[in-house]
């Protein structure tokens, strides 16, 4: 596979983007878009978590069960789920059913409310390891699977609680929320991004 391929409507991708009709819709609309929403990195930083060892085409296939689930990733209600919730999410077809992962994003919700409570933000915390690049990657073999800053994030999120954020899956958050524009040199993507990050107000606190 190239690392680049031309689209039937005459845009370069990033190859992984035009393998499958999801994963199109996901590269073109959303992966790289910066994101100050707290929910939606809370929701991004367990779903990178639940993919550990899967392929993020499945995850993408529950998302919405996952936001069912999840009560759409809301930190204050899923810090409330006590142990019948997670036996009940433990049956849930429409999840991924791995217990330490559920009971993670529970633990997780419970974290990101006690930042709040000391008058802080998970989107903060994330947007204070934004990484720079000194050029655009113009090949998959170019990416990291982490990086110092990934690697520093996720120490802080687990002196704060959080579980399941290695450097790898920090750094695949890092990816999706625009923290950090891996879109390739030529995906068309990338310059759309790129005027997002630019006109984005990092969050802060």
């Amino acid at each position: 596979m190239t690392d680049l391929v031309i689209g039937d409507d005459g845009l370069a991708r990033c190859a992984w983007g035009a393998s499958t009709p999801e994963y199109r819709a996901y590269h073109d609309a959303e992966w790289g878009r910066p994101v100050a929403d707290e929910a939606r990195v809370y929701e991004k930083l367990c779903l990178e978590g639940f993919q550990a060892g899967l392929s993020w085409l499945t995850i993408l296939r529950k998302r919405e069960g996952f936001r069912r689930a999840f009560c759409s990733f809301d930190p204050e209600a899923v810090s409330r789920f006590g142990d019948g919730d997670i036996e009940r999410l433990v049956t849930d077809a429409s999840i991924v059913r791995h217990r330490g992962k559920i009971a993670a994003t529970v633990k997780n919700a419970r974290a990101t409310v006690s930042l709040h409570q000391a008058g802080r933000s998970l989107a903060a915390m994330l947007w204070s390891h934004e990484t720079a690049r000194a050029a655009a990657p113009k090949h998959l073999s170019d990416l990291s699977s982490s990086t110092s800053e990934s690697t520093a994030l996720s120490a802080e999120l687990r002196r704060h609680g959080f579980v399941f954020v290695g450097p790898t899956t920090v750094y695949a958050a890092m990816q999706a929320l625009g923290v950090v524009n891996d879109h390739l040199h030529g995906c068309h993507w990338r310059e759309v991004v790129g005027s997002e990050r630019a006109a984005f107000s990092v969050p802060r606190g």
